[in-house]
């Protein structure tokens, strides 16, 4: 690609874009490393917990907190099937269901990040 008849007002747009694609890229790259080590790590508590049927039975996988009938009742993931609290999960209308945040957070898709 031949930039030569590119003004110098053109080049440094053209290489600012390029700056803000790169800045763009590694920010993304970052988010998507902290999404894994947060997956991972939830994982591997649902691995330790999920064995102990009567901790998930009564308690929220994520935080622990005791399930009580009105206050804090139980919701199943409709992904992984565990049982979270309402502060754990969020209703996805689409699917008709409750997802817990792990879940979730597996599912996202990315919109696009703003730069200043």
């Amino acid at each position: 690609m031949d930039l030569t008849a590119l003004s110098d007002d053109e080049a440094k747009h053209v290489w600012e874009v390029i700056q803000r694609d790169f800045t763009l890229r590694k920010i993304e790259e970052e988010r998507l490393g902290d999404l894994k080590t947060k997956i991972e790590k939830e994982d591997t508590k649902i691995e330790l917990l999920g064995t102990q049927t009567t901790l998930v039975d009564s308690h929220c996988i994520r935080c622990l907190q005791p399930f009580k009938f009105l206050v804090n009742s139980k919701r199943q993931c409709i992904d992984c099937k565990m049982y979270t609290c309402k502060a754990c999960s969020r209703y996805n209308k689409k699917d008709h269901g409750w997802v817990c945040d792990p879940c979730r957070m597996t599912r996202w898709e990315p919109v696009g990040v703003k730069v200043s």
